[in-house]
């Protein structure tokens, strides 16, 4: 047996254990990483050492640090309710507002994981807040962040409209964009329904606002309940609310305007914040989910090794030998929806084009529908609990045990994997678009 199919074997082994026992998978992810990259492959501790994602563990570290301030000062709790306000008291609109932020951001070129990190600790607060199903907000919100990012202004629109350039393949950057935004509101409202989206969506919840001094906020009722004068408290404007505003404000800017890593900036604008008022910071630290943090950066460790140990390689190579277009286009979409669950989207779409030109080049199927369903299949995803975006949902989940938010996420990346790739393979190749 090979060694990429035992290191293929060695994941899926981890995943059992995790899901059996009340172990913690980053754990096992270390220790495998070791005996795979060291022991049977041969690697410097060096290397492994290489294959952990810093990157991640800042980014995770430093939006958590900076959210739980934010969270904990109630300046989410005002946001939030300026939120349902927007949305006129119809809670069910609330999920499809993130779709939207998220579609949008992407959409003018914002990079989907600066995106999903401004906007996801928000997102889960308001539905802690306002009893929306958690998963729901998070997954409707990470497929917005999905439907804008083939845009020709985004990364991932970048890179595929590169490759394809690169290799002379006829190919529209527009249809792309078209054939992956579309779908992608089409598995959205697929979500909503299943997570009883339309009962709130039908029934709206009662808002009453007030006008207020000018130094008062709105203060809402929501399911005609009274709010105590502490509650009351948390929606009203004081200067410290003023300053993390700006801060956020200032996390964005630097992040979306002059890319500043989403990581620092966040650890720089907590930081801030913590100085202003370092007698409210009691607690924050501790609210950090390190166990989620420990699980992701150690999976994403072994997946690093597995890169360098030639098992990615080794997956995109089977889609080289098949004959059959049709199916090898359904087989590299499941392959790109595996490998991208755990690995760079941007890396695999860089890798698989040039591996598939054989099947981009064939005259029985359109270039554009298989890149469509190849890059739909590779993006969408990235809920995944082991990406950075879904590792990023999980860090911020509320209102429900982690650990049963992370078996729902699981569950729900695996159904997007087994019916994404599928469902992209059937519109864009089988029947195929009208445009």
């Amino acid at each position: 047996m090979s060694i990429e199919i035992v290191a293929i074997i060695v994941l899926l082994v981890m995943f059992i254990i995790g899901a059996i026992f009340p172990i913690n998978i980053g754990i096992i992810g270390f220790v495998a990483a070791f005996i795979m990259g060291v022991v049977v492959s041969g690697l410097s501790v060096d290397d492994i050492f290489n294959a952990f994602p810093a990157d991640l563990f800042v980014l995770l570290s430093g939006v958590t640090f900076l959210f739980a301030i934010v969270q904990k000062n109630g300046t989410i709790d005002l946001i939030s309710r300026w939120g349902l306000l927007l949305v006129r008291g119809n809670t069910g609109l609330i999920p499809w507002v993130m779709f939207a932020l998220g579609a949008l951001l992407t959409s003018i070129g914002t990079s989907a994981i600066a995106a999903a990190s401004i906007l996801i600790p928000i997102a889960l607060r308001i539905a802690n807040q306002y009893k929306i199903n958690p998963l729901m907000m998070g997954l409707m919100l990470l497929i917005g962040v999905t439907a804008g990012g083939f845009s020709p202004l985004h990364l991932f629109g970048v890179v595929v409209n590169g490759m394809m350039n690169s290799q002379n393949i006829p190919h529209s950057p527009g249809l792309l964009f078209l054939n992956t935004f579309i779908l992608c509101v089409i598995v959205a409202i697929i979500v909503f329904i299943l997570f009883s989206g339309l009962r709130k969506f039908i029934r709206k919840d009662s808002v009453k606002h007030y006008s207020a001094a000018a130094t008062e906020i709105i203060d809402i009722n929501v399911n005609h309940e009274e709010e105590s004068s502490e509650d009351s408290l948390k929606v009203r404007l004081t200067w410290y609310k003023g300053f993390t505003l700006i801060g956020i404000a200032l996390l964005v800017i630097l992040a979306l305007g002059y890319n500043v890593h989403m990581g620092f900036a966040a650890f720089g604008v907590g930081l801030v914040l913590s100085l202003i008022a370092p007698k409210r910071q009691e607690g924050v630290l501790q609210s950090i989910p390190w166990p989620i943090i420990l699980m992701v950066t150690g999976i994403v460790t072994y997946v690093g090794v597995l890169e360098q140990i030639g098992v990615i390689k080794y997956m995109t190579h089977l889609i080289a030998g098949m004959n059959n277009p049709i199916i090898a286009t359904l087989t590299a979409s499941y392959i790109g929806g595996i490998i991208s669950s755990f690995a760079s989207t941007t890396g695999f779409l860089a890798a698989i084009i040039p591996l598939a030109i054989p099947i981009l080049k064939d005259p029985h199927v359109s270039s554009i529908g298989v890149i469509s369903s190849i890059s739909f299949a590779s993006s969408i995803v990235d809920i995944s609990p082991f990406s950075t975006n879904g590792a990023m949902l999980l860090a911020n989940a509320q209102g429900m045990n982690q650990n049963e938010f992370f078996r729902k996420l699981l569950i729900a990346s695996v159904c997007f994997i087994a019916l994404g790739p599928g469902l992209a393979w059937v519109i864009f190749v089988v029947i195929g678009t009208p445009w």
